[in-house]
């Protein structure tokens, strides 16, 4: 099978390419990039106008299988994931059971791969049943498929007990992704503050997050370790990390869409929807996690996924779980609040949206060159349109994005040189 894009807006990263190319796919690779490419193929697309880049990679998101079926499952997700544009995705491990033995990730990796979509490459828990008590056995679960591992939904309290996590992930090559959260001020429905006042909840202090990132900061310098914070969300968490960054400390992180999007503000709107753990922040906060996605400090942009039901999500602001689902809005969220205003352009983006997390990942990819695997995305940057909950993809509706105009449409998503998503005209 081979497929020619023609006259796409090739935007690489690691090449430095942002220009006009055609590519030639041949079975799983790409086999040509020239400005003009005239041999035959079975699909010839033409790329006019369209922007092509390294398939995005989501190194953090959910998918709720084994146990909460209801909510998504490895078929739903991926589907949802092509449709945004994701090329390799990387579930958590919150799933029931969690994946802390060999045989429950590899029954995860078996049902990814009959699926057949996307690459699911799947996080191991750090603790038994992510109880925070006992460690997995990190060498069996590495063994068996896992890329990293992370008590994601649960921060793992004991210090003792992380510390050696980190510590014994690095020695495999891998990493301990922390979910930083204080649970002792972390009770509460939204962000602390007049928000929280106004809706008559209890609000969640930003030190929560603050206070564990900086004892993962602290074991990751001390024992010249690399660790990884999640979804960060404060600008003093951002600070620390770039203060850390700047001595060396081999210290990386994420943040996701929303938090550069909307601030707590947001609630009064959504809802339920707006409900998130971080939760949504002030705007000095948005504005310093863009400012870390300008300076370099956050590393990569993830999505979070995380679906749940209308029943659930239904319930009162204290009550409803944190989470909304991300993969088919992402792309348009970055294209609106961090391009559009300036403050990165597309070689940044495809960095933190390709590059960087294939590097953080170890694997293959994160690049369009000849002879690699041809994960691709094809959006228009231009196109416009309503998110509306009809269309979509994902089981579960959760998103505060539901109603309002986009700009940026994903028109085709490539893996392993197979079309597994095209967009409606």
């Amino acid at each position: 099978m081979t497929i020619l894009l023609k006259n796409g807006k090739l935007i690489d990263y690691k090449t430095n390419t942002n220009d006009i190319y055609d590519i030639l796919i041949e079975n799983d690779k790409i086999k040509k990039i020239a400005k003009e490419i005239t041999e035959t193929a079975d699909k010839i697309i033409d790329c006019t106008n369209l922007y092509i880049i390294p398939g995005m990679i989501d190194i953090h998101c959910h998918l709720r299988e084994p146990g909460f079926e209801y909510k998504e499952t490895i078929e739903t997700g991926s589907k949802s994931a092509v449709a945004g544009g994701f090329t390799t995705i990387c579930p958590m491990p919150n799933t029931k059971p969690t994946p802390d033995s060999a045989i429950i990730l590899q029954k995860i990796i078996e049902e990814a791969k009959r699926v057949n979509l996307c690459n699911v490459l799947p996080y191991a828990s750090v603790s038994k049943g992510e109880k925070g008590e006992e460690l997995v056995d990190f060498e069996e679960l590495k063994q068996a498929g896992a890329i990293a591992f992370s008590d994601d939904g649960m921060p793992v309290v004991n210090s003792r007990l992380m510390r050696e996590a980190i510590i014994k992930a690095n020695e495999l090559g891998t990493y301990v992704a922390s979910h930083c959260e204080e649970k002792s001020v972390a009770q509460g429905a939204i962000n602390a503050g007049n928000i929280a006042e106004e809706l008559g909840v209890e609000g969640v202090l930003p030190e929560a997050e603050e206070i564990m990132a900086a004892r993962e900061i602290v074991i990751s310098e001390t024992n010249n370790v690399r660790a990884h914070i999640c979804h960060i969300s404060t600008k003093t968490t951002k600070n620390m990390i770039r203060d850390a960054k700047k001595r060396g400390v081999k210290i990386t992180c994420e943040t996701c869409p929303h938090y550069f999007t909307f601030t707590v503000d947001e609630v009064k709107k959504s809802g339920t929807n707006a409900k998130m753990n971080p939760p949504l922040r002030e705007e000095k906060d948005r504005q310093a996690i863009i400012e870390g996605l300008k300076e370099g400090t956050i590393d990569c942009i993830i999505t979070d996924h995380a679906p749940h039901s209308e029943e659930e999500k239904e319930r009162d602001l204290s009550k409803a779980p944190n989470g909304i689902i991300g993969f088919e809005t992402a792309l348009s969220a970055e294209i609106m609040n961090l391009i559009e205003p300036g403050h990165i352009n597309y070689l940044d983006l495809v960095k933190l949206t390709s590059y960087t997390p294939a590097q953080l990942l170890k694997i293959d990819k994160g690049t369009i060159q000849e002879g690699k695997i041809a994960d691709i995305t094809i959006f228009d940057p231009n196109q416009e349109y309503v998110y509306t909950k009809e269309n979509i993809v994902s089981k579960s509706k959760n998103s505060p994005f539901i109603g309002k105009t986009l700009k940026g449409k994903v028109k085709y998503t490539i893996v392993g040189g197979r079309i597994v998503y095209r967009g409606n005209e």
